[in-house]
């Protein structure tokens, strides 16, 4: 499986994320359901890298309206895909 480094975030006008994004990377940007697709099929893990050096995975959530990414950095119930810039 292999891993890819998250640094930016599509959003819609709901703040819903729609894609994950690295410009460095080939895959980039990479759909939601393409990145759920992949992590619940041990395809990739994507992580997200902090500028304090903390490294925390993104994760498939089921919610009332269906499957999203989130992340949870310090056991935070926040979901920090919001704080990247946008992609």
């Amino acid at each position: 499986m292999a891993k890819r480094y998250v640094n930016k975030s599509g959003k819609d006008k709901d703040g819903d994320i729609t894609k994950l994004c690295n410009g460095a990377e080939a895959w980039s940007p990479r759909k939601k359901a393409d990145a759920i697709s992949d992590i619940e099929n041990k395809i990739h893990e994507y992580f997200v890298k902090w500028t304090d050096g903390q490294e925390t995975p993104i994760k498939v959530v089921k919610g009332a309206t269906g499957k999203y990414l989130r992340t949870q950095r310090d056991g935070s119930t926040k979901n920090n895909l919001d704080d990247l810039p946008d992609c």
